[in-house]
């Protein structure tokens, strides 16, 4: 009898977990899928700059050409209007302010295409990559300020 409850309440668990979710499918969790690989890429980029993981010239440049390719991805997942259930961290004014929103992407763009083409000059140095990360840090966060609810 004690399996069949566990069994049970396992089922319903499960079941309960699966109803909160994103659709990966969907506009929202196709973005949230790129916008947690660009976190993953960018911290390992800053990893290797401020001594958490080892620096490496090759994987530096790597993760670089790799966030420059992801920056660009996630705005075509953005639509021209809010679906109002969906359940995005994106303020309104994403929607409401397309011409600035727009802005900061390509500067978003724009710096993680110089972090990737001074990552393909070698050599190069941690200290010569920081000001350039710290950009593309930047522009995250210029976007985030505006446009993202915490």
């Amino acid at each position: 009898m004690k399996a069949k409850k566990l069994l049970i309440l396992a089922t319903t668990c499960l079941a309960l977990a699966a109803c909160g979710g994103v659709d990966p499918n969907s506009p929202l969790g196709k973005r949230q899928a790129i916008f947690k690989d660009m976190l993953r890429t960018s911290e390992d980029l800053g990893g290797m700059l401020r001594g958490r993981i080892s620096f490496d010239e090759q994987r530096f440049a790597n993760g670089a050409t790799k966030l420059d390719q992801l920056s660009r991805q996630p705005w075509q997942h953005f639509p021209q209007v809010s679906d109002d259930h969906e359940d995005s961290a994106a303020r309104d004014e994403v929607w409401q302010r397309q011409e600035r929103f727009q802005q900061l992407v390509r500067e978003l763009e724009a710096s993680t295409g110089q972090l990737a083409s001074a990552a393909q000059t070698r050599p190069f140095t941690a200290q010569g990559m920081a000001p350039l990360v710290q950009k593309v840090e930047d522009g995250c966060e210029a976007c985030h300020k505006e446009f993202r609810a915490y």
